[in-house]
């Protein structure tokens, strides 16, 4: 089933020619199935559109590009698996993997073959300090989302009861306890727990919780365990604050809690329909596929990225891609991205954004 999902995707992109030997080939990885699948559907629709633009114009290199789209479920053992596929396909490069604790491991086989990998939403401080000078990403960090967070918590809101939940992940815990690393003293954890992702159930958690009386709940994880967390909470009668990364943007956070959505915090960065730069690119993608989802953007950005390096380095050699990315800026939806000599981009701002009448908003 997935070798005809990205058959259909390559035979879409490229009517008149589907050889390997004349065209560019280029990977996308995420969880395009399962409880996550919309953060890889708005991932891969962010590249189709980059690829889409590319050839229209007539490709890179003289070449028509080509989209393999690959399923890693959220699964690091799937991850790895796709990983190696795509390498064997003969990709220039891979947009993805979406999830840390599936980023990491596919890094190491990327690495090994000298393919470039361009992350869109692995913000675990671990992917880029591993000293593989081929892994990049074009979004931030889980050190500088939950500094702010955490800034936020203790500075602006003043609060000083803190319970923190995370989901065992690679990037829940990460960002939980990046979170709890940049609290000040006036904040003070009085909760520190763990759920498994998956489960449906988190009551006995959050009645631990609430035996604490929190100012607010910190949630290091993803939006289908999120949403559950702060409908359950309200149900059972706990009325702190809620809080999280980047992990719960967007409506399906919303659908999923419903009214106890209202008031939520997270991380992300700006708002960008603010952004001058994005402007055509929320043209287009809403002329093909509807509005973007919170990492649309981050997506065609590094598929931007990517094909930009392939066409200024005059070539498809890994080594030449890799040391043209490292030494450009590249002009993109999100405006102008250079990396460090790690792969994380030069500047990364994020902001607090909140649920307000049914929807996140920048504050």
């Amino acid at each position: 089933m997935k070798k005809y999902a990205w058959i259909v995707v390559v035979i879409a992109l490229l009517p008149s020619c589907t050889h390997k030997a004349n065209m560019v080939r280029i990977g996308v990885a995420g969880p395009m199935t399962g409880d996550q699948s919309v953060f890889g559907r708005d991932e891969r629709r962010g590249v189709e559109l980059a690829v889409q633009e590319w050839n229209a114009q007539g490709g890179v290199l003289g070449k028509k590009i080509g989209l393999i789209v690959e399923d890693d479920q959220h699964d690091p053992r799937q991850a790895v698996a796709v990983a190696n596929r795509l390498v064997t396909d003969g990709v220039a490069g891979v947009i993805g993997h979406f999830n840390s604790n599936c980023s990491i491991p596919a890094s190491a086989v990327y690495h090994r073959a000298g393919i470039p990998m361009i992350s869109h939403g692995s913000t675990n401080p671990q992917l880029t300090e591993q000293g593989f000078s081929d892994v990049f990403r074009v979004c931030g960090r889980d050190d500088q989302q939950s500094r702010i967070a955490a800034n936020f918590v203790c500075k602006k809101l003043k609060l000083s009861r803190i319970a923190i939940i995370q989901d065992k992940t690679t990037y829940g815990q990460g960002l939980a306890d990046e979170f709890r690393k940049w609290l000040s003293n006036s904040c003070k954890v009085v909760y520190y727990g763990a759920i498994i992702q998956g489960d449906k159930d988190f009551r006995a958690v959050l009645t631990n919780v609430k035996a604490q009386h929190p100012d607010l709940i910190y949630f290091g994880g993803v939006y289908p365990e999120g949403g559950l967390l702060v409908r359950q909470a309200r149900q059972l009668g706990i009325h702190s604050l809620f809080m999280g990364g980047d992990g719960i943007m967007g409506p399906e956070f919303i659908a999923i809690a419903g009214t106890a959505a209202e008031g939520t915090y997270a991380t992300f960065g700006p708002d960008i329909t603010t952004v001058p730069s994005a402007q055509q690119f929320i043209q287009n993608y809403t002329k093909l596929y509807g509005a973007p989802g919170p990492y649309s953007v981050y997506a065609y950005a590094a598929a931007n990225v990517l094909l930009s390096a392939i066409k200024g380095a005059g070539s498809t050699a890994p080594s030449a891609v890799v040391q043209y990315i490292h030494t450009h800026s590249f002009d993109t939806a999100l405006g102008t991205i250079s990396f460090d000599s790690e792969g994380d981009v030069v500047h990364s701002p994020y902001v607090i954004w909140q649920v307000s009448n049914e929807k996140f908003v920048q504050r």
